[in-house]
């Protein structure tokens, strides 16, 4: 994908370091990717691209964990507010790869702990030896109960603006692999947008996405992953939002 941010300012990882919003409030967003142009041009004066490497783009992986009877996502199907993810997060370009925990609260409010793994996947739980304490002293099921389900691939560009108040995430490229089905899916005409603050105060990306007629809608990598990979998977609370995904063509297949 040819994507227009060789000219806007760039920050360095470590001067994004003091805006990381480890403790945050999310806003997701989804559009068609051909919408990235346009958003990009409409950003450039007011935001600055994390550069790693000389590379504006980032390669990233995730494996994700869950129990045999898919707990942690009938948790998000059912409605719960206080929930968990667990997963191997993979900065692909730095070979980094971190085991996280994401809870999110009943005030909609998100943190994460995570620890470094010395994998990017693994084929059972039991083979992350360091990272079962981890495990044991934070994730809601028994280590015993849980196992790789889902794995995806992203591109990701990220952005802060210059006043340093909201940190960005805007992700292409996106695929899935469930291991129970072994289905493969793609969302090549689909991007997921992320808009990070420390508490809710105005926006300068929300801004510019509503000019465009984008409007905030939230979208679990995992949950829809989930979805798109598994024909008997029970999402019905999803159903609303599936129906104008397709509608407006951001899935590449008709679920």
């Amino acid at each position: 994908m040819n994507i227009p941010i060789d000219n806007m300012a760039v920050i360095t990882l470590d001067e994004m370091s003091h805006i990381r919003l480890m403790d945050r409030i999310d806003t997701k967003y989804v559009a068609n990717a051909a919408l990235l142009p346009v958003i990009l041009s409409k950003m450039q004066s007011r935001f600055m691209v994390q550069v790693i490497d000389s590379k504006r783009i980032a390669n990233y992986s995730t494996q994700y964990f869950d129990t045999n009877a898919l707990d942690f996502f009938t948790m998000h199907q059912n409605g719960k507010l206080n929930r968990q993810k667990i997963r191997i997060r993979s900065y692909v370009d730095s070979n980094l790869s971190f085991l996280e925990i994401k809870n999110k609260n009943n005030k909609g409010r998100t943190s994460k702990k995570r620890i470094p793994s010395p994998v990017s996947h693994v084929k059972a739980v039991k083979d992350f030896a360091e990272g079962l304490k981890f495990l044991n002293e934070n994730a809601m099921f028994s280590t015993g109960l849980l196992a790789p389900v889902l794995e995806n691939s992203f591109q990701r560009m990220t952005f802060v603006n210059k006043k340093a108040t909201e940190r960005i995430t805007i992700d292409v490229g996106l695929s899935f692999r469930n291991y129970h089905t072994n289905t493969s899916v793609s969302l090549d005409s689909t991007m997921i947008l992320e808009l990070k603050q420390d508490g809710l105060q105005h926006s300068d990306f929300a801004e510019i996405l509503k000019e465009q007629g984008v409007r905030r809608s939230g979208f679990s990598k995992y949950c829809y992953g989930i979805i798109f990979t598994d024909p008997n998977c029970k999402y019905n609370r999803f159903k609303r939002k599936i129906h104008i995904f397709n509608k407006n063509n951001l899935i590449n297949q008709s679920i």
